[in-house]
């Protein structure tokens, strides 16, 4: 059995919705071939329509401002683009998703209404909101599904995500999410059903919806797919699968048709778009592939297959990630020699206000780290006070070379050195499992040296 995933973009219209109906019907048949191990699935998790999301989080800023007029025109625009697309139901069912599109909206309305007096949106009122678009469009393909003769069976994934009380970001309860899965989808996969269940969406134990994250539909495949046993899972998006390098810089990046579990998530952590960093941890548990597939061209897409080893090859670099908008924090102790404990005391700053720490390196008297989200450096500083220095430089950029040959090749990173030329680097890293360098540059310098070593290790004229 397969879970598969489809992206905001796999969903963003009718003709895209057709497309998914073709992928998932080519799927269904594979599964009910005589040959075939298992005749259960596929399960479907879809994100809510392309760029949906966004506006329904523009609906509570705008409803948090006070702005009750334009929270009303983003929720009146989102409903008219669901009854829209509704249109791909072509059976009697469409009426029943209409008057289901039009309740929710409702609901919104009413909700919005209401915090736009108050002018306060908790993040709990923010996840009912924002979860709507993948309830939504699960409604519409699981009908959409059923009206083009596949057995579509719409999940509330309120009651199988099971998650705990941190809202706008909750971990998954594996233990009670597993139990409600199987409740849910196990009845469903017997009567030769397929499962349609919203990603990014959940609830805690006592049904108050939350959301994964940004990004969680991914993490929910993932979830579903490790809680029943899943004999891969698919991600099916906008592009062929994993590149090179970000092909926003780079010309003629090329697909990585193969990755190990542990280079893969190097890339989603350190900037590759196509994977949400999360994605892989419940795969990785249970050993499940992930493969990620374009949902416009399925029919000659190869796709990017994940499994926890891959065959080797002879290059030692597998990829390049990159991101922007890193600030670089650098730490240094005012009692001038490295004091016992002074490491933990900093990582405890960081931990107590939540803020994730990318790129650490260190000298007797300071330490650097890059941070993503510098929105509480101000609290860590202050925390910091009595023992060190905090001074901060934005407008950096990460570029990380991976790839699980970098272990066999000593001469590698005088290598990436020389490629990127004069180009100055505030910071260099090496993971532990040598499995990434990572280079902090200005971000002015980003497109110029990933350029560069995307020239230099794949031979592709910039």
């Amino acid at each position: 059995m397969i879970v598969m995933k489809f992206g905001g973009t796999s969903v963003a219209d009718q003709a895209a919705i057709e497309r998914l109906i073709g992928i998932v019907r080519a799927a269904r048949q594979t599964a009910t071939q005589p040959e075939s191990a298992d005749w259960r699935g596929p399960i479907v998790v879809v994100s809510a329509l392309g760029g949906a999301t966004d506006k329904l989080l523009k609906v509570a800023a705008d409803a948090a401002a006070g702005e009750g007029e334009a929270a009303h025109a983003g929720l009146d625009a989102l409903r008219r683009r669901h009854l829209d697309i509704s249109s791909v139901v072509t059976s009697s069912e469409r009426a029943d998703v209409d008057a289901i599109i039009n309740r929710e909206f409702d609901e919104l309305e009413r909700i919005t209404g209401a915090l736009s007096v108050l002018r306060d949106v908790t993040p709990r009122w923010l996840d009912a909101i924002a979860a709507t678009g993948e309830i939504l469009s699960s409604r519409i393909v699981a009908a959409a599904l059923n009206a083009h003769g596949l057995a579509g069976a719409w999940v509330d994934a309120r009651t199988a995500i099971v998650t705990g009380p941190e809202h706008t970001a909750a971990p998954p309860l594996m233990t009670e999410t597993a139990a409600a899965l199987v409740d849910a989808m196990t009845p469903l996969l017997a009567d030769r059903g397929i499962p349609v269940i919203g990603g990014f969406v959940g609830a805690t134990p006592d049904g108050v919806t939350t959301t994964l994250g940004r990004g969680g539909s991914d993490y929910s495949a993932s979830i579903v797919g490790a809680c029943l046993g899943a004999s891969e899972i698919q991600i099916w998006t906008d592009v062929d699968g994993m590149l090179t390098a970000d092909p926003r810089i780079v010309r003629d990046v090329q697909v990585v048709p193969h990755l190990s579990f542990g280079e893969a998530s190097e890339l989603a952590y350190f900037g590759a778009k196509v994977l949400h960093p999360a994605t892989i941890q419940p795969a990785v548990g249970r050993n499940i592939p992930v493969r990620i597939l374009n949902a416009r061209r399925p029919q000659d897409a190869r796709g990017t297959l994940i499994t926890r080893e891959r065959p080797a090859t002879d290059r030692p670099i597998t990829a390049v990630a990159s991101k922007k908008n890193v600030t670089v924090v650098d730490i240094t102790s005012t009692r001038m020699l490295m004091a016992h404990g002074f490491l933990a005391r900093i990582f405890e700053a960081f931990e107590k206000h939540r803020t994730s720490v990318d790129v650490v390196t260190t000298s007797e008297v300071s330490v650097s780290v890059t941070v993503d989200d510098p929105r509480r450096l101000t609290e860590i500083a202050a925390s910091l006070g009595e023992v060190a220095e905090v001074t901060r430089e934005d407008h950096m950029a990460i570029l990380c070379a991976v790839g699980d040959g970098l272990q066999r090749d000593p001469a590698f990173v005088g290598d990436l050195l020389g490629a990127i030329g004069g180009v100055p680097i505030r910071m260099l890293s090496q993971a532990a499992a040598r499995r990434n360098v990572t280079l902090v540059i200005r971000e002015a310098d980003l497109e110029t040296a990933l350029v560069r070593v995307h020239d230099r290790f794949f031979g592709v004229p910039a």
